[in-house]
């Protein structure tokens, strides 16, 4: 199998009551380990790649790298999409280099401007075979070269986005629910103790999803900052020399809730830099005397693939669904 857009994906997820999990990658062993448990769970997954991660690892090996999991796993559907893009030409560039899927976000920009440079990509894309994800409200937090400031993200509106997505013809749409970037997307001040003493931080906001999905029947929604930020990973990491006070995600159960309704793509990528990040720091630490990549980022790819079951089981619903 080739690799795929998200038309077909999505369509089946939001008849389904599943979402896609959409992974960020920028090495061999990240793709490895996410591709090894969609295969295993015979789950469709999306491959993403950040403006960063590109500047990082090089379109071209990127490219490959996926290419090789899409023949490593002929069974799955496979698609490679640009987070983040903020640009027509980075848009353009990387349908032109074998994306099947690109995210425009300019999402930061007055509403007609956002609606007139999601326009531009989308009659780009759709006349090269690929697929377009734009964005309306902004997420607080920090990934790769996205950052905005807390206080200063602001929820999607749910009376622009019949007109955006009509203006634009984009075929998902990435809403601000209350989710954000990065590890840190809650302070310990902004959470709640519940009775076994766990900090819960506040509810996403569904009354907004809901009304966009009344507004936008049968359209796929997407969710951005949606890492859970496992605190058992984040003690590992700290406990071998790391330093992440008060890192907090969002509750799985409320992104599997997520994923019944309208969302069909839900972005991950903290948890798995923490999982890798967590027993690479272990390893090392009770191995000092090891030096060769293949030893630690062995165990960092088990758990990246570990990571991924888990969510695909437990949080996306997406197993078994090809």
């Amino acid at each position: 199998m080739a690799l795929v857009t998200t038309k077909e994906m999505f369509a089946k997820a939001y008849d389904g009551g599943y979402a896609i999990g959409a992974f960020n990658v920028n090495n061999m062993e990240i793709i490895q380990g996410i591709c090894e448990a969609a295969g295993e769970l015979r789950s469709p997954v999306i491959l993403q790649v950040s403006k960063g991660a590109r500047s990082y690892a090089n379109h071209t090996y990127l490219v490959k790298l996926v290419e090789a999991a899409v023949a490593e796993n002929p069974d799955i559907p496979i698609a490679l999409h640009l987070d983040h893009g903020d640009t027509f030409e980075l848009c353009k560039s990387c349908i032109d280099g074998g994306f099947t899927s690109v995210m425009i976000d300019a999402s930061s920009k007055p509403f007609e401007e956002n609606i007139a440079l999601t326009r531009q990509v989308v009659e780009y894309a759709h006349a090269h075979g690929a697929v377009v994800e734009a964005e309306l409200g902004t997420l607080a937090g920090i990934e790769d070269e996205v950052v905005v400031e807390a206080g200063q993200e602001s929820y999607t509106k749910p009376e622009e986005v019949e007109e955006f997505v009509e203006r634009t013809g984009c075929d998902s749409l990435a809403i601000a629910i209350g989710t954000s970037h990065g590890a840190y997307k809650f302070t310990p001040e902004q959470c709640t103790v519940n009775e076994n003493g766990i900090l819960v931080p506040p509810p996403l906001r569904f009354d907004v999803l809901e009304e966009c999905t009344k507004r936008l029947p049968g359209f796929p929604i997407v969710l951005h900052g949606s890492s859970s930020v496992p605190q058992e990973f984040v003690k590992m990491v700290n406990a071998y020399g790391g330093n992440m006070p008060g890192a907090i995600g969002v509750p799985e159960e409320e992104l599997r809730h997520a994923a019944e309704l309208s969302v069909c793509k839900i972005n991950i990528d903290s948890d798995i830099r923490l999982a890798m990040t967590g027993n690479i720091r272990k390893y090392l630490a009770e191995h000092p005397d090891h030096f060769d990549p293949r030893q630690y980022l062995k165990p960092a790819r088990q758990a990246v693939k570990d990571m991924v079951a888990h969510k695909i089981e437990y949080v996306l619903g997406s197993a078994n669904k090809i």
